[in-house]
């Protein structure tokens, strides 16, 4: 039987006993295909990547090497919350590469979304084989891959165009030969979830939203500048802060703050102040290819408007996206 593909005789992981049953094979499996060699893992702080860390770690410890790359582009305190878990918490091998000014100077004046993904895409594959080549006997590379990421290759060869590209750690340099790593490829996201409760990760990190790998550069629209970058950082905080208070967090499958390149005439202490719009969207799905716009209550748009105007620096109006997918998709660029 293909290795790719899921059995059809295959149980939905949906319990802590399922999950257990599911990390204790794996581990077993692991042990066995990585002996005693080294293993490497780029470690983003998503869902996929840290469930297969913890499991790595549970099953080779410190034979698991992670590099977590903060490519400038990050929700707020997000890199700090990976060195919390990880390092400090898991006591695993983990290094950490700020590689803000690689990453920004790259992107400074480029405006075309494509063009910015893929510029990401490529310089963090070269971000990571700098540190893979610093590392010496690494003999495997640990991936997040996942169920519907193997499907979505499966359209792409059979020639089904894809609406967007995705950031990956696919088409490392051909001296960086690895083989790879992958225990969680037969599952769905909610499966991962499941596993990585029962690992002990974090209800936060386990249920962290889903966040495109380009980060915060897509919803930069436009070519990002530095101001604006830490004013969408700053809003979309408080987004989620105040989502945190009123319950929304858990009901919403995907909220976040768009800034885009563009300034309207507003008011400040008096006089004339140009700002930029933050615009916030805020969908529910269950498969990612259609959406549906989350009602939201008034009082708390209107602290959310309050906080953002008054508490970020450049933004002086605070706008609702209501477009459902179709025929919006569920990111702006």
């Amino acid at each position: 039987m293909d290795s790719n593909r899921r059995p059809d005789t295959m149980a939905r992981i949906t319990t802590k006993e399922l999950a257990d049953s599911f990390i204790e094979e794996q581990v077993a499996l692991v042990r066995e295909q990585v002996g005693d060699k080294k293993v490497l893992l780029a470690l983003s702080g998503g869902v996929d990547s840290s469930v297969v860390a913890a499991l790595l770690i549970k099953a080779i410890g410190k034979q698991l090497y992670c590099v977590h790359v903060n490519h400038g582009l990050m929700r707020k305190d997000e890199s700090e919350n990976v060195i919390k878990v990880f390092k400090d918490e898991l006591d695993a091998n983990l290094i950490y590469v700020d590689a803000t000014d690689r990453f920004l100077n790259l992107l400074a004046g480029v405006a075309e979304p494509e063009r910015k993904r893929k510029i990401i895409g490529a310089e963090f594959i070269n971000v990571f084989a700098d540190e893979a080549r610093k590392l010496e006997g690494i003999s495997f590379l640990a991936q997040g891959t996942i169920y519907p990421d193997i499907l979505e290759s499966v359209k792409q060869a059979e020639g089904k165009k894809a609406v967007k590209s995705h950031h990956n750690v696919g088409g490392l340099p051909e001296d960086l030969k690895f083989s790879l790593v992958e225990p969680l490829k037969l599952l769905f996201k909610d499966e991962v979830r499941v596993v990585g409760e029962a690992l002990g990760l974090p209800h936060a990190m386990v249920y962290r939203q889903p966040f495109p790998g380009p980060g915060l550069g897509v919803r930069c629209l436009g070519a990002i500048t530095r101001d604006r970058l830490a004013a969408l950082r700053e809003a979309d905080a408080i987004l989620r802060d105040e989502f945190d208070k009123c319950g929304l967090a858990e009901k919403v499958w995907q909220y976040f703050v768009v800034v885009p390149d563009m300034t309207s005439v507003g008011v400040k202490d008096e006089s004339r102040y140009e700002g930029w719009p933050a615009i916030i969207r805020a969908v529910n799905t269950k498969d990612a290819m259609t959406a549906t716009i989350e009602e939201i209550p008034y009082s708390v748009l209107h602290k959310i408007t309050e906080r953002i105007t008054s508490e970020v620096p450049g933004i002086n109006r605070v706008l609702m996206d209501l477009t459902p997918k179709p025929t919006g998709t569920i990111e702006w660029e």
